[in-house]
């Protein structure tokens, strides 16, 4: 769902600019209560997965088809705010180095992507955690729900911006109907790959997956009529024995490059579901060249390698190692910021 520039005037555009913007400002601030020690790698892990993921086309549809937009995956592993932060990156990433997503289209690309699909789907998902048994299995459930009504909630949200600033004149209804109903598809799809994903890290690692923290219920026990906190049990060798963080996080870097460097060469060559109904409805009449089209990876293959699966496998490659070094720097600068802030010195002590 990346708008090239062109389809948005300049107004609009700059609008998006200021509202992606204040967004990013409030989510740095947002994301320093959400990382720890424990959290912070996490983060720059999952930016580089969903840019791996997002080179995965699948087919939705007769000559469609969708990727992942990653907004719920990232909100419900590290937290709404954090999410919006590694979205973010990664749109940054593929519009500067891969010419995908226009730049003059950046902050519409944030707004919709990152931000509208995170806030959507986080709220999804805490509501159907407040009503659901409280058991990892519930976080795998909601996580699906959340991540099926993100995706057309971020095709609605392109639509009003169309509404506002579209460069074409194309019946507003027609676009509505075309991107809500191929979204809908393109949802059961991230749902799929979201539920998943979340339900993976929960079963080794729920301690480090914020939508699953404070999941489980402490035992309450019946002392001379009044019920009250049982003691916490000491560790066991199966906790001690858990999956540790850096074994975690070697695991998606792997997944991730393996992914992006080998799996995307079978990804769907179809058009995703914005350019189908912008090329079937005429919205890409007035789309421009994307100012880093001469870049040495525009369009996901490195310049001069002649050989397809060589060129577009090293160029996921060097795009899941440059999302996840720009990503970790973002947290862990996010990270010493928190620190920074509640030092004694800072806090008088």
């Amino acid at each position: 769902m990346h708008v090239p520039d062109g389809f948005i005037d300049a107004p609009t555009s700059a609008v998006a600019g200021v509202v992606a913007a204040g967004a990013l400002a409030v989510s740095l601030r947002g994301a320093r209560r959400e990382l720890d020690e424990k959290t912070a790698p996490l983060a720059g892990l999952v930016a580089a997965f969903i840019f791996a993921v997002q080179m995965l086309n699948f087919p939705v549809a007769a000559g469609t088809s969708g990727h992942l937009l990653g907004g719920a995956l990232a909100a419900i592993l590290v937290g709404p705010y954090t999410g919006v932060l590694c979205v973010s990156v990664v749109l940054l990433m593929q519009g500067v180095l891969f010419a995908d997503g226009g730049l003059t289209a950046l902050g519409v690309n944030i707004t919709d992507m990152a931000i509208a699909t995170t806030v959507v789907s986080y709220a999804v998902f805490r509501g159907l955690l407040a009503v659901l048994p409280r058991k990892r299995r519930s976080v795998t459930v909601a996580s699906f729900v959340a991540a099926l009504v993100s995706v057309p909630a971020a095709a609605v949200v392109f639509t009003l911006i169309y509404a506002i600033g579209g460069t074409t004149d194309v019946s507003l209804g027609k676009v509505a109907t075309a991107m809500i109903g191929v979204h809908v598809l393109i949802g059961i799809g991230e749902a799929v790959i979201t539920a998943l994903t979340v339900g993976a890290v929960v079963a080794v690692r729920p301690d480090l997956v914020h939508g699953a923290r404070g999941l489980r219920q402490r035992l309450r026990l019946r002392v001379n009529g009044a019920l009250v906190d049982a003691p916490a049990p000491a560790p066991t060798a199966p906790v001690a024995a858990r999956t540790s963080r850096r074994t975690l996080w070697v695991t998606g870097l792997v997944t991730s490059l393996v992914l992006a460097g080998f799996v995307s060469f079978y990804a769907s060559a179809n058009p995703d579901g914005l350019e189908k109904v912008a090329h079937d409805k005429g919205i890409d009449k007035k789309a421009e060249e994307h100012a880093s089209a001469d870049s040495p990876l525009a369009d996901y293959g490195v310049k001069d390698i002649s050989d397809a699966r060589l060129s577009g496998g090293l160029a996921g490659v060097i795009g899941v190692g440059v999302t996840v070094v720009a990503g970790s720097a973002v947290f862990w600068a996010v990270r010493r910021r928190r620190t920074t802030d509640v030092s004694p010195a800072s806090t008088g002590l």
